[in-house]
């Protein structure tokens, strides 16, 4: 018996440390270089840099609230908005009070920031993500921030609407998705454009 239990143990013990070698320690080494040498600003987490210094990730949104910025979607995130930490969406159903009544104050929010844009106002800037950490806008909702954002800066309309079109992003394969604009990026582009 102790003979047989000998003989199981170590090809057992020489079994577990190959394949913890191999999935633990080559597979995610192989896979970490590829992803390096083939799409390093991806592998590093997109990070956005303003003069050589890091100030956010393409792929994760920031909380810009003066009327001077473009505004990202809402965050459902906690304790505080696009926590990396903490991603998720509010789980609240379309028939939900509670979610009509977030997206009215968030809608008399926008009213108020912007008192002479009658324009309806595009979904994605009164609703959050899935994730609750979406980067992205749609251009609609970009565009119905301009006169808003114009006015706080002094700058003309057409200037800041011109910074929008050449900001748009478009999908990366012709049929699926749709054009967004990235709020970090633009709103660089917006502090460097004066």
């Amino acid at each position: 018996m102790e003979a047989m239990k000998e003989s199981v143990v170590r090809p057992t013990l020489v079994l577990f440390a190959m394949l913890t070698v191999i999935v633990g320690l080559a597979y995610p080494g192989a896979v970490t270089a590829i992803a390096q040498a083939m799409f390093p600003d991806q592998a590093n987490g997109s990070i956005v840099l303003k003069d050589g210094k890091p100030v956010g990730s393409a792929l994760i949104g920031q909380a810009f609230s003066d009327r001077g910025h473009f505004w990202g979607r809402p965050s459902a995130t906690s304790p505080m908005a696009y926590n990396a930490a903490n991603s998720g969406g509010s789980n609240l159903g379309p028939l939900n009070p509670a979610l009509a009544d977030t997206v009215k104050a968030r809608m008399a929010a926008l009213r108020a920031a912007d008192p002479g844009n009658t324009a309806p106002v595009p979904v994605d800037l009164v609703t959050a993500s899935a994730s609750g950490l979406d980067p992205h806008i749609s251009v609609a909702a970009a565009r119905y921030q301009v006169a808003r954002v114009a006015k706080a800066r002094g700058l003309p309309q057409e200037e800041v609407a011109a910074l929008v079109e050449r900001s748009i992003g478009r999908p990366s394969l012709p049929l699926i998705g749709e054009p967004v604009v990235n709020v970090l990026r633009l709103n660089l582009a917006l502090d460097g454009a004066r």
